[in-house]
Formats: C-alpha cells, sequence, structure tokens
C-alpha cells in the first residue's frame, strides 16, 4: 500500500515538473535558438557545403520572357492619334549565371567573383522565333533627336538631313532578335563619321549576353550570418546595399538560393537594379505556400516608384530638375547614354491611371505584373520571385525635326520582361526536411506541456478513487432484505 502511495505521489511530481518544464521551455526559447544556431552555421560560403555549391552554380532555373508592344497605328500616331498597341509574347530564354574566378579573401570572410549571365532562347516556351517582325519605336533616332533638339539650327537642320538620307523615322520594325541583343543602326553609322567612338550597334540588351557587369567582392558570412552573399564592392565601389550578387537583378537572391536567414515580417528587403539606375525594396504581404513549403511574399511598394511629392528619393528622375512624370514612371535616361528610356511596371501597373488611357491596349493586372519574391522565413531561401519592369520610350514632337510629325506626348510601351524562379524539386525536398526539423523542435515544448497535462489527469483520478469510501460486504446490502413483506 505504501508503495502505491509513493508511485502515485511521485507521479503527480512529476506531472508539475514536466509541465514547467514545457512552459519554462516556450518562454526561454531553447529549441527555436538552437535551430537558429544550426541555421546560422549553414548560412556560410564556404567550400565543400551546400550553400557554396548553390551559390557557385544555382539550381533552380531562371527564365527571362520579353513581351513586346507591337505598334498597329504608326500612321495615325503622326497625325496625333493615341497610340494602339498589341503585346506579343512571350520570347522566353533560360538565363545561366554561374559564379566565375571565384577567390576567398580576408580569411574567408570575403570571397571575389564574376558573375556571367549567358541567354538560351527557348522555343517551345516562346509564342514564336526570334525571327518574329516587331513595329515600335526607333529608340536611336529618337536619342539623336533628343541630343540634338536644343542646337543651334543649322546643326539639327544637317541631323535632320541625314536622318532622312538614311530613312531614320520615329518608328522602325525589326526582329525580336535584333531589339533585344542589337542591330547596326544606319543612322548611328553615319554619324561614327564625325564621332568615332559612337557605337553603331543598338539592342535594348546589346552586351548583355555571354558577359558579365564587372568584379564582385562578397562576404561569406563567416562573421556574421546575415552577411551571407551581401556584396561588399562591385568594381571597387563599396557601401553597397543590394540584395545579393548582381547589381542588375533582384532574381540573383536565389544564387547561393539564401539571404538574411530567419526573415521577419516587419524586415525591409533591399535591392539594387541597374535597370532603374537605385536601389529598390520590398515589404512583406501575405503569407504563401510554393510547393508544400511556408513563406513570406515580399513586394516592392507603390511608393518605390511615386512622385517627388510622394517619395522625396525619387528626385533625381525628374529631369531637367523638377520635371517629374508622375507616379509609377522613372526617367532612366541618364544612365542610358541619354536615350528617352522610361521605366515602369507592366501596363502601367500602379502608375497615375492616365499613362494607362494615353495607350490602347494597356490592361494593368496585379497577379501579371506586379514585381513579388516568396521567402522561407527560417533559412531565407527564395521560393518563388518574378521582377517585372517596363521599358517605355518618351514621345514628344520635336518642331526642328519633322519626322516626329504632329505626334501628342506620351509615354509608350516597347516591351516588358519577367524574369521569374522557382525552387528546384531536389532544393524543395530539402527545405521540407527543414521544415519538418523545426516542426518538431518548436512543438517539443508542447509535447511535455500535453504530457504533464496528461499525467496530472491520471494522477487526479488516480487521487480521487483511493479517496473513495471502502465498505464489507454486509454494508453494501439493500436496507431492506427480501424477507420483507409490505403491510
Amino acid at each position: 500500500m505504501l508503495l502505491k502511495s509513493c508511485c502515485l505521489y511521485s507521479m503527480g511530481v512529476s506531472a508539475i515538473l514536466i509541465l514547467i518544464a514545457g512552459i519554462t521551455l516556450i518562454l526561454s526559447d531553447v529549441f527555436q535558438d538552437i535551430l537558429y544556431s544550426l541555421v546560422k552555421k549553414e548560412v556560410v560560403l564556404k567550400n565543400g557545403t551546400d550553400s557554396f555549391e548553390a551559390w557557385e552554380n544555382p539550381p533552380p532555373p531562371v527564365y527571362m520572357q520579353f513581351y513586346f508592344f507591337n505598334l498597329t497605328n504608326h500612321l495615325e500616331v503622326l497625325d496625333g492619334e493615341r497610340p494602339a498597341v498589341v503585346e506579343i509574347g512571350p520570347y522566353t530564354y533560360r538565363e545561366y549565371r554561374p559564379m566565375e574566378q571565384v577567390a576567398f579573401l580576408d580569411n574567408g570572410t570575403k570571397v571575389a567573383a564574376v558573375n556571367t549571365k549567358t541567354y538560351i532562347f527557348q522555343p517551345d516556351m516562346s509564342t514564336g522565333p526570334e525571327s518574329d517582325l516587331i513595329r515600335t519605336a526607333n529608340v536611336p533616332a529618337m536619342t539623336v533627336m533628343e541630343t540634338f533638339k536644343f542646337k543651334l539650327k543649322i546643326e539639327t537642320e544637317f541631323i535632320s538631313a541625314l536622318m532622312k538620307a538614311n530613312k531614320a523615322d520615329l518608328f522602325t520594325t525589326r526582329t525580336v532578335g535584333e531589339l533585344l541583343w542589337g542591330y547596326e543602326d544606319a543612322l548611328l553609322k553615319a554619324l561614327k563619321v564625325f564621332q568615332h567612338d559612337l557605337d553603331t550597334v543598338f539592342g535594348l540588351f546589346y552586351k548583355a549576353n555571354a558577359t558579365n557587369d564587372g568584379d564582385y567582392v562578397f562576404f561569406t558570412g563567416q562573421q556574421n550570418y546575415k552577411d551571407f552573399a551581401r556584396v561588399d564592392t562591385w568594381n571597387g565601389k563599396s557601401n553597397l546595399t543590394w540584395w545579393t550578387t548582381d547589381e542588375c537583378n533582384m532574381i540573383n537572391g536565389t544564387n547561393g538560393a539564401s539571404f538574411h536567414p530567419i526573415i521577419a515580417k516587419n524586415e525591409t528587403l533591399y535591392m539594387f537594379s541597374s535597370d532603374l539606375c537605385r536601389s529598390m525594396y520590398a515589404l512583406y504581404t501575405e503569407d504563401v505556400s510554393v510547393k508544400g513549403i511556408p513563406g513570406y511574399r515580399f513586394v516592392p511598394p507603390s511608393h518605390v516608384f511615386a512622385n517627388l511629392t510622394v517619395n522625396p528619393d525619387n528626385a533625381g528622375f525628374c529631369v531637367p530638375a523638377g520635371n517629374c512624370l508622375g507616379s509609377g514612371l522613372l526617367n532612366v535616361s541618364a544612365c542610358k547614354q541619354g536615350a528617352p528610356i522610361i521605366m515602369s511596371s507592366p501596363h502601367f501597373y500602379q502608375a497615375d491611371e492616365r499613362f494607362a488611357e494615353d495607350v490602347f491596349g494597356m490592361k494593368p493586372n496585379k497577379d501579371q505584373h506586379q514585381t513579388a519574391i516568396d521567402i522561407h522565413p527560417l533559412t531565407g531561401i527564395i521560393l518563388q520571385a518574378a521582377k517585372r519592369l517596363q521599358i517605355n520610350v518618351y514621345l514628344e514632337k520635336i518642331p526642328a525635326f519633322s519626322q516626329t510629325g504632329n505626334v501628342r506626348t506620351v509615354v509608350l510601351p516597347v516591351v516588358y520582361l519577367n524574369e521569374s524562379v522557382v525552387i528546384d524539386g531536389q532544393s524543395a525536398k530539402k527545405v521540407l526536411v527543414v521544415v519538418a526539423e523545426e516542426n518538431i523542435m518548436l512543438n517539443i515544448p508542447f509535447l511535455f506541456i500535453g504530457l504533464g497535462i496528461l499525467l496530472g489527469a491520471i494522477f487526479m483520478l488516480l487521487m480521487c478513487r483511493q479517496k473513495e469510501p471502502q465498505y464489507t460486504a454486509a454494508e453494501r446490502q439493500p436496507l431492506l432484505g427480501s424477507h420483507c413483506q409490505t403491510p
């Protein structure tokens, strides 16, 4: 009997201790800290690690899709009518971006490399061949007119005559391949006689294929896991706030499949885009699931493209000073050799409504046209991402050049790109293992609490049964025996 009581009370004490242990584990975040420590150890660029292999040669396929806007009424536009365009695409390219010339520096705390990007056309994922013809703005001619519009009359007349001689009109018809990767322009070739260093080839992504954009030095994360793959210098320039490996491209965070591990919803993610000549940032918007992996979605807010009155940081895009186009557009002509290039989201998504209304064929749509990145919060691994930007040109009548006719002032869309990536199957399996381990470790305290409650309930039940009164056989007999008779 004594042994039974000792066991019973031991159970009660154990229930209380286990319950206290579970609550203590929750309050102290012990298992969460252990999990974070394990993640931090893995997030480092070091030979032989999975992180380094994925950073050096990223496994998820990256695709670049181009959607062109074919101008269907160019003659009417010259007479002052509103432009009408038809979207044609996608023209899809597989993007390869291995790290090359890798060399570790400063006792392994930094690593130098160049990031060569190569684009291979994917016919089976495209709406047509690269030989498809597109009618669009003649950017070289527009750039020349923009350069000379305030020059002396004799100079503008000479340039205008040169344009007529070389049939350089406001609009041109070129193949997809030419518009993207370059073609020799007759006007530029003629101007080279007067300016010997002038490049006679023009393309929206000329010299961007099978090339790198310079020398990078990255932090390896050895000293601080949050510095993993963060750019220290690019071509000798420091004090950069970029996501990871490519100053042109947010998607390149997939190189190494990780950045800023242990992502919080209130964290601001930064990137740099040479397309926009500026840094950008993204904020948390919602929880998502990609291939069964939970993630946080981050999206650049409309504030990034807002006009000067809303976002003073965009003052530099008012060219000349004080000449702001409105929300949703950024004038990047200053870093495009004077070409009247305007950047926006596809179909002028989140821009002032007037820009979409100025062009027939614009249909802004959040799901198709917003830039977004989905991240696994524990590891910082990019699960899915899409960078979407539109290249436009600024059309206006220039009295000194008859080639502009009576064209109305309008921002004309030329092409928009969708650079996207989704985590590959092998990487997804690895992350799912981490997710399972995370769930197990984070639920251990709750298992303690559950076990403590269960043992406590059993203890209380046994105690109640032990205290229940014990009766003899005689006491259990009914008060009125079977021999009693009713009166």
